[in-house]
């Protein structure tokens, strides 16, 4: 049988790279449709590439017409926090307007189906609250922000266009695939493991630990960690979801566990045997006290379960990458 092509945006990227796959794996066709502006030509290794903007409507209009995706998997978006305080503007651009630009090219196709990767930012500051579904959104910088716009768009294409859709808002992704194919690396590389693992292997001289007053038993920041293959299998369970006939669902993805700054730290030394050097600086605008999820819907109805969430095996999996041929520097 013929694998059915699914349009993974920003399918050269830490989670969509894993996505693609997974995918792959479930019996899809991946088509990565990706700018490299942040993505990588080599992680593209399961499916077609099909580079191009998001905001470009000719081109996507073209992909559409010559693969007929059965549904989309939307991870393109700018993430950095800082980058989103200081910017605003860009990010309401290239997350909101491009979004627009894609459901309008998706239901332009005769494409019903979309799998939203959006993000736990959209909640704000909730200390001392595990986040469910139904908890109240208020960001505090433009990357929540601009993903909680994106979530209304979806629902007023499905009141208008039928368009159907399933909301994943997921905490901090980490680990990479198992088999070390594919992993983390961003550039500039802002996220908190491969930086720790960067100054594991000398790659960089210390860890900065951004704010170390905040009121946690520590000092550092609390989150819940999520590995990004038990991220990208419950997008592929999403996508059966969508595929079975059932209606708009939002899903918050999480452990339910939370880790400091420090208690991560911690354990990276542990797995990897390793001194973490590391120097202590201001806290970054932007950034909340306390996030972690409450996943009790997904786990009901779903069936998903994190398998390698643990913080040991998703060091392990991150090291393993990190250390191997398929480590990109720059």
């Amino acid at each position: 049988m013929t694998a059915v092509p699914v349009l993974v945006t920003g399918g050269a990227g830490y989670i969509g790279a894993h996505a693609c796959k997974a995918l792959a794996r479930a019996g899809y066709l991946p088509v990565t449709y990706d700018s490299l502006v942040t993505g990588w030509r080599d992680a593209v290794r399961f499916g077609p590439f099909e580079q191009g903007d998001l905001a470009d409507r000719d081109r996507l209009d073209a992909v559409f017409a010559r693969w007929k995706p059965a549904a989309v998997m939307h991870f393109a978006a700018l993430s950095l926090v800082g980058e989103a305080m200081a910017n605003p503007a860009k990010y309401w651009r290239a997350n909101v307007l491009s979004s627009l630009t894609l459901l309008e090219a998706m239901v332009a196709a005769g494409c019903g189906r979309l799998v939203f990767s959006s993000t736990c930012a959209t909640y704000g500051d909730r200390d001392g609250v595990v986040l469910d579904e139904d908890t109240a959104q208020a960001p505090i910088n433009a990357y929540g922000a601009s993903k909680r716009a994106i979530e209304d768009m979806i629902r007023d294409f499905g009141a208008a266009h039928g368009l159907r859709s399933v909301i994943f808002r997921y905490f901090n992704v980490a680990g990479a695939d198992p088999e070390a194919e594919i992993g983390e690396c961003h550039r500039p590389e802002t996220h908190l493991v491969p930086l720790m693992l960067e100054a594991i292997a000398g790659q960089r001289p210390a860890l900065t630990i951004h704010g170390t007053d905040y009121p946690t038993p520590d000092g550092t920041c609390i989150r819940d960690y999520v590995h990004v293959c038990d991220l990208v299998d419950a997008h592929v369970a999403g996508l059966g979801w969508l595929e079975a006939g059932r209606g708009d669902r939002v899903f918050c993805l999480g452990t339910g566990s939370g880790f400091s700054v420090r208690e991560v730290v911690a354990a990276a030394g542990a797995v990897t045997n390793r001194p973490v050097p590391v120097t202590e600086g201001p806290r970054r605008a932007g950034d909340a006290v306390r996030l972690v999820s409450g996943s009790d819907r997904a786990r009901a109805e779903l069936g998903w379960a994190p398998r390698r969430s643990d913080m040991a095996t998703m060091i392990a999996d991150a090291w393993r990458w990190h250390r191997g041929p398929g480590y990109a520097d720059g």
